[in-house]
């Protein structure tokens, strides 16, 4: 299955249309939001047709229908989503890792740094970066990532431009 990964969105419905132009989010399945702005997935979730799992990031209201944590069961995986700030991933993944590990999930997806990164392992932490506004590089990054059971994850970086968008196609790959 393959499920598509974004966070870091604030309010920029730009990014995740330059984003969903994108070829490699073609196909996406399953979505997860890591938080940064809630709106933002309910506008994925209507552009895509798609369920997207989300969470609350610092910068949004409280709001009792979305959680910080969510773990879902796909595909074999155990998946924990949180967008990260309540584990202090600025500084390190250890507690966030831990929780994960907790809850018996076997990836654990995070935003919150606006940084991609990518550690795999028997506790797969990933980053997909920021959809809108990157602290790593000059264009937006989104994750897709292939899921089958008894398999490790197949997880893919993918960075791109919303300059890179004409009438909602994408007409250049940046990787």
């Amino acid at each position: 299955m393959k499920v598509g990964i974004v966070s870091d969105s604030h309010g920029n419905t730009r990014a995740i249309d330059a984003m969903l132009a994108h070829p490699a989010a073609q196909g996406v399945r399953l979505w997860f939001h890591a938080g940064d702005v809630v709106p933002d997935a309910e506008y994925l979730a209507m552009m895509t047709d798609t369920e997207v799992v989300r969470v609350t990031g610092n910068c949004d209201w409280p709001d009792e229908r979305v959680r910080d944590d969510e773990v879902r069961d796909v595909e074999g995986h155990r998946i924990f989503l949180t967008h990260g700030h309540i584990y202090g991933v600025r500084y390190t993944t250890r507690m966030l890792r831990e929780q994960a590990e907790a809850c018996g999930a076997d990836i654990a997806i995070y935003g919150h740094t606006h940084v991609a990164e990518l550690s795999p392992g028997e506790l797969t932490v990933l980053n997909p970066g920021s959809v809108a506004r990157p602290r790593d590089a000059a264009t937006g990054s989104f994750a897709v990532m292939e899921l089958v059971p008894g398999k490790r994850p197949a997880v893919r970086l993918v960075r791109f431009s919303a300059e890179n968008t004409i009438n909602g196609v994408y007409v250049n790959t940046i990787q």
